[in-house]
């Protein structure tokens, strides 16, 4: 037994000696016994209920010294699927997910979340529906949808809050909407939250302590600490954006002055390209400047690093993270942000902070919010008290 498991909580239901099972490695009825101090006949009894359940299958058999070899027992992902939803200002990225993340199905296209939930929610159904054929799944396969919104949420009731890009949204009960069609329950967050979420769980499950920055038409941060999101009191926890940067003035479409969101987005890049005479309106645009070696566009990406660095530097000192992810459109330039962002983080975080911290591109690129938003739908569905609940 190592040192984790000896001095750990031991788990008194079938909930949480499901928890044991969800690494995938296949266990014996005696390992369960010795891991949670149970009685055989009462593992005995939790394993035949998850295998029933389909959660659980049988997974061969362990080596025998003597003697008849046990039958060993591992979570089967693929028992179930869930429905990750990624919605942006102007995208849509939806996949069919078995129950560990891996991807059967996905599916991206232009949307205009302005065109509010009705119709953006009706199209996510209809892509849905495709994605389960797509995967061969029937819908009485799916157990829960995950749905990542571009603007503050309320998580407890999946409602987002005077969304600034989002007409129409405020207070939209989106779980009924799609709960109605679709039959499961939905969890719903912000963008960057799922995008935390995903990047952790598929890319960093070891680290404890992580901040995912999007940069992109707005700029925010998801929290990892201790293991799990932080979304504050409100969810707004991580809004980066609209923290003033020294000196800047640039007016904020959130009504303040100076903030950075309006001096280092990727609209404010463009901005800042275009009064220099150079093409570019949008972030897109700026990638594919610094992508063609364009030195300016670098230069002024560079520059936004710099600002973001800045109030990092803060969060650095507040939060003590290991690992700064930075991903979104903006992310796709390169080392020239990450550079900007490296030199001031290093140069203004305490040395103690900074030890150890290590600040780099996304891994999962367009991916992480699927990724994340498959997370959140899962483990709806797998913790302690839902399996309980299901298994009655």
């Amino acid at each position: 037994m190592d040192e984790l498991t000896k001095f750990a909580p031991r788990p008194t239901g079938a909930g949480e000696m499901f928890q044991l099972l969800r690494d995938g490695q296949p266990r014996t009825r005696s390992d369960l016994a010795t891991l949670t101090g149970q009685a055989r006949s009462t593992i005995a009894a939790r394993v035949d209920a998850l295998i029933a359940s389909g959660l659980v299958a049988a997974a061969g058999e362990a080596s025998s010294t003597g003697g008849r070899p046990p039958a060993t027992f591992a979570f089967r992902p693929a028992a179930r699927v869930v429905l990750a939803v990624d919605l942006g200002a102007t995208h849509a990225r939806l996949a069919v997910t078995d129950l560990a993340g891996a991807v059967l199905a996905e599916h991206g296209e232009p949307i205009a979340i302005a065109e509010g939930p009705q119709a953006v929610l009706d199209r996510v159904v209809e892509i849905g529906h495709l994605l389960l054929e797509k995967a061969e799944r029937p819908l009485e396969d799916l157990v829960s949808v995950g749905v990542g919104l571009p603007g503050p949420v309320e998580h407890s009731t999946g409602r987002p809050i005077n969304p600034p890009i989002m007409p129409g949204w405020d207070d939209a009960d989106v779980p009924a909407l799609l709960g109605r069609r679709l039959h499961v329950p939905v969890l719903v967050d912000n963008d960057v939250n799922i995008m935390a979420l995903g990047e952790h769980a598929s890319q960093w499950p070891a680290v404890d302590h992580l901040l995912f920055v999007k940069v992109a038409t707005g700029i925010g941060a998801g929290i990892i600490s201790d293991g799990d999101i932080r979304r504050g009191a409100q969810g707004a926890a991580g809004d980066l954006g609209h923290i003033a940067v020294d000196g800047a003035d640039q007016p904020c479409r959130c009504g303040n002055t100076g903030c950075l969101e309006a001096v280092a987005a990727g609209p404010a890049i463009a901005a800042a390209l275009a009064a220099r005479a150079v093409a570019a309106t949008d972030a897109a645009d700026v990638v594919a400047l610094v992508r063609a070696g364009d030195l300016d566009a670098a230069r002024e990406v560079r520059e936004a690093g710099r600002h973001i660095g800045s109030v990092l530097a803060a969060c650095v000192s507040m939060l003590n993270p290991s690992v700064i992810v930075i991903g979104g459109i903006v992310a796709e330039a390169g080392e020239h942000l990450l550079a900007g962002i490296r030199e001031v983080v290093y140069r203004r975080s305490l040395p103690l902070a900074t030890q150890h911290l290590r600040i780099v591109a996304s891994r999962t690129g367009a991916r992480a919010g699927v990724l994340g938003a498959s997370t959140m739908a899962a483990e709806h569905v797998l913790s302690p008290a839902a399996i309980d609940a299901a298994i009655g």
